[in-house]
């Protein structure tokens, strides 16, 4: 009875968790892009970049270590992107 629940619960959240990281995979690209079309890229640019790659690493590292399956090998990013 009560473990039915506690696994509807994690499936809940961990699909919110998948979207959550997709939507910062998304927002971190469109930064990257802005970034690099603007001509004079200033200080407050280059750290709305930052945020958006450093949200997107803590809800992808959040989602490896809860072992989640399903679309989060769509967002797999290469290793040498974390360290752009």
């Amino acid at each position: 009875m009560f473990g039915r629940n506690k696994q509807k619960l994690r499936r809940t959240y961990d699909d919110l968790l998948l979207a959550d990281v997709e939507q910062a995979k998304v927002d971190w690209d469109n930064a990257k892009l802005t970034q690099k079309s603007v001509y004079d890229a200033d200080d407050e640019l280059e750290a709305e970049t930052k945020l958006a790659k450093a949200k997107y690493q803590l809800l992808f590292r959040e989602a490896r270590l809860r072992r989640i399956k399903g679309h989060l090998q769509a967002t797999m990013i290469k290793v040498n992107e974390f360290n752009n």
